[in-house]
């Protein structure tokens, strides 16, 4: 356990993604198995406790310790596991020993039930030092917030390795933790592991961003172009009669979306983009799949009201031919055969975009026919399909974000090293007569400030705080006194979970108003202007279609 919660520490005060790499790829080298394993399915979310939460630990808090002591303590440290490791008092008497395996921790909270789990923690706690309680608790929660995606704990894998991270990927879900036939593998002390598992995910293709400079090396006729809808990414593998449906990070969301998966009786995997939606209802917003997303099960109900389909963008592979290594459009070719024998309420075409040159492209990218629509994507016709993120082949080019002036009305401690920064912030805006307005919430922003932004911000919260609820502090607003931020975000659709009935898509800071008035902030009218308008070009787009 030592050894984990020093990979832990030095993980979290690595800033650089070199060093994670470094870090987490001597580990694998140096520790034993189990641990190693257990470590890796820590790292990409693979261990799970049913019987420890975030509620009990803090319920164990509260028994060692006076309450509002605690509590005080939670509020300045701002992180559970970081207080309960500091402040959790040994009991009287106990003798320290030798700290527990890692393997012995995830073994006991594995077969800990809910009756048992306080005493089975409690235990562990106690014989840890402050460090190792850190690690214990991240474990047990799931949340370690140290800067490293499942994606980068592969990547130091492959590293440690000395393979392609793309093998690791097409082999990952049919391996289970501990992984010690891919760590035998990875050392060369056996042959490479072959998954039995039908229906494996495939690593995925990225896109780059267009930069500026880009489009003038790169020749029009020498690209397809395609529209970038608004949903997530997604992958529907169906082989041997087995069909998943995959996230782009490779998780399996089949029992959220069973009207999509129902409908996969293909022998090929496709690359789209799922929406919710349909021929006759249209394309709908991402706060409407929104309520599908993260789900072990769905209810009929919900089903029918946002029904699922998956807009289909490539074809990886086709009964017993991989076609990865096949030009785009020969692949796309195949693609749109494909699709039209599959059930059209599930499955569609991603249409091609015809243009001429850059110019009329982006005349197009500004003013895309439908507001589910967030940009366009441009793919070489002789590419391959090859995972990760190579620069030339794909690019994609997103329209330009909506911004809106808004009012700080309150803020709450970062994770991590932001940990005694005010660095969450709530931001609204004005409604009500011009006489007497009042500031209503409309969304919460973390990032998008440099360092220099975010201390300065921080005294401002100390500056003028003036009520505290656990955590978040209020901060002074009003017409003649507020910060303004300069709010960017992606789309804006209704919503009944928010006082002001409007819910942003990735909110950030794109700039700090010093220098604005706190009553010339935008109003609530101006936001629900943009969604009406936006709700009248899909009514329009569906019309024409």
């Amino acid at each position: 356990m030592r050894r984990f919660s020093e990979l832990l520490d030095r993980l979290v005060l690595t800033p650089s993604r070199n060093g994670k790499l470094k870090l987490m790829a001597d580990y694998f080298a140096t520790a034993p198995d189990p641990d190693r394993g257990l470590a890796l399915a820590a790292l990409t979310g693979g261990l799970d406790f049913p019987a420890v939460k975030p509620a009990m630990l803090r319920a164990l808090a509260t028994e060692r310790l006076d309450p509002v002591l605690f509590a005080y303590s939670y509020d300045y440290v701002g992180d559970l596991a970081e207080t309960v490791s500091l402040v959790w008092p040994a009991p009287p008497g106990a003798q320290a020993g030798p700290p527990p395996a890692l393997s012995e921790v995830v073994e006991r909270m594995r077969r800990a039930s809910r009756a048992d789990a306080p005493a089975t923690v409690a235990g562990l706690l106690d014989r840890l030092d402050a460090s190792a309680r850190f690690a214990l608790i991240k474990l047990a929660t799931g949340g370690l917030r140290i800067g490293v995606s499942a994606r980068l704990a592969k990547q130091a894998l492959a590293h440690f390795g000395a393979v392609a991270v793309t093998e690791i990927e097409e082999l990952w879900h049919g391996l289970e933790p501990p992984y010690d036939a891919l760590f035998a593998w990875l050392e060369g002390r056996a042959a490479k592991p072959e998954s039995a598992a039908p229906a494996l995910f495939r690593p995925v293709m990225l896109a780059n961003p267009v930069a500026e400079g880009d489009l003038e090396k790169l020749s029009p006729a020498d690209y397809r172009a395609e529209w970038k809808w608004d949903g997530i990414r997604v992958q529907a593998v169906c082989e041997d009669g087995v069909a998943r449906l995959y996230s782009r990070t490779g998780d399996d969301i089949s029992a959220a979306f069973p009207d999509v998966a129902g409908a996969m009786d293909f022998d090929a995997v496709i690359d789209g983009e799922l929406l919710v939606g349909g021929p006759d209802s249209g394309t709908g917003t991402f706060s409407e799949l929104q309520q599908r997303l993260n789900r072990k099960t769905v209810s009929r109900k919900l089903v029918e009201r946002h029904p699922a389909f998956v807009r289909c963008y490539d074809l990886l592979r086709e009964g017993a031919s991989d076609t990865r290594a096949l030009p785009f459009a020969e692949r796309r070719a195949r693609l749109a055969a494909l699709v039209g024998t599959l059930d059209p309420r599930r499955f569609d075409l991603s249409p091609l975009i015809a243009f001429d040159d850059w110019a009329a492209l982006e005349a197009l990218r500004r003013q895309p026919p439908h507001p589910v629509i967030e940009g366009i994507m441009l793919k070489r016709a002789d590419s391959a399909y090859v995972p990760g993120r190579p620069k030339g082949p794909w690019f994609k080019w997103k329209r330009d974000p909506f911004t809106v002036d808004a009012v700080l009305m309150y803020a709450q401690r970062g994770h991590g090293r932001r940990s005694s920064f005010y660095s969450d912030y709530t931001f609204g805006v004005w409604t009500g007569p011009q006489t007497a307005p009042e500031l209503v919430p409309v969304g919460k922003a973390y990032f998008g400030f440099t360092d220099e932004e975010l201390r300065r911000i921080d005294k401002y919260v100390r500056d003028n705080t003036v009520e505290r609820y656990g955590p978040v502090r209020a901060v002074r607003a009003g017409p003649g006194h507020g910060l303004v931020l300069e709010v960017a975000f992606e789309g804006l659709a209704r919503s009944t979970r928010h006082k002001s009935g409007v819910a942003m898509r990735f909110p950030r800071i794109a700039r700090l108003r010093w220098d604005k008035p706190a009553i010339e902030a935008d109003r609530l009218d101006t936001l629900t202007a943009m969604i009406e308008a936006r709700e009248r070009q899909a009514r329009t787009a569906e019309t024409d279609a």
